[in-house]
């Protein structure tokens, strides 16, 4: 899932986008307002950290135009994340559309269960365990398990899987995952996909029906289902 991470503080945008990239989460970083605003018209995210006191355009405005502009982009939550812990404030910025509200200073595991519990809204699904085959994703603590044994990953790697297992039995196009690996500023493009689809395949290639397997759809996309569905060992081309 890619986050927007609005933060004008320089030391404190790095550590909190190193906590969430380690929490499993893909994090692009605006630090002035109006490039937040020009993000969230273009770009689609799963979650808005915001600050309010920002360069350029305040935070509340950002909120202001993001809610106006409807559609599912419009609708994307956001977490409120300022030094004005007023009451008045924390009135209007749920008033103009803010999900939650987390004033400074805060501690690390409380903004990590808010996050959390807003991603698992934002799909609007509250199932907290996906399964498929031998292959489990547990979405309030983000690890996976497979045949009841952790499953190693990298973050990238994990981004992945969250996307495909999230979708299990349907189709994810490459520019998708895409979408949902990467940040705007990495230098990559769709053939990197490729390379953490194999590497994916390689920690899921076990015997026995209830493996998970990744199917390439040319022209799809991916495909995640558990082996038995797919007719055999070899039906992960």
């Amino acid at each position: 899932m890619r986050i927007l991470l609005v933060e004008d503080h320089t030391e404190l945008q790095h550590w909190l986008a190193k906590a969430l990239r380690d929490a499993h989460l893909t994090v692009e970083c605006a630090d002035n307002g109006a490039d937040a605003d020009a993000l969230l018209h273009t770009q689609d995210y799963s979650l808005v950290i915001l600050d309010l006191t920002l360069p350029r355009m305040d935070g509340l405005d950002v909120l202001k135009r993001l809610r106006a502009r409807g559609g599912p982009r419009g609708k994307t939550p956001v977490l409120i994340l300022t030094a004005r812990g007023g009451l008045e404030d924390r009135v209007q910025g749920l008033n103009l559309g803010a999900d939650d509200y987390l004033a400074k200073p805060f501690e690390l595991a409380e903004l990590e269960a808010r996050v959390k519990a807003l991603l698992r809204r934002s799909v609007g699904n509250e199932t907290l365990v996906h399964n498929c085959g031998a292959l489990s994703f547990d979405t309030v603590t983000r690890m996976f398990s497979y045949a009841g044994n952790a499953l190693a990953l990298t973050p990238r790697e994990h981004a992945v899987l969250e996307t495909l297992i999230t979708r299990t039995g349907r189709a994810v196009a490459k520019e998708k995952l895409f979408d949902e690996v990467f940040s705007l500023g990495d230098d990559a493009n769709l053939d990197a996909i490729d390379l953490y689809i194999h590497r994916v395949r390689k920690k899921l290639d076990v015997e026995g029906p209830d493996a998970a397997v990744i199917t390439t759809l040319r022209g799809i996309g991916y495909l995640l289902q558990p082996r038995s569905a797919v007719g055999g060992p070899g039906g992960a081309g």
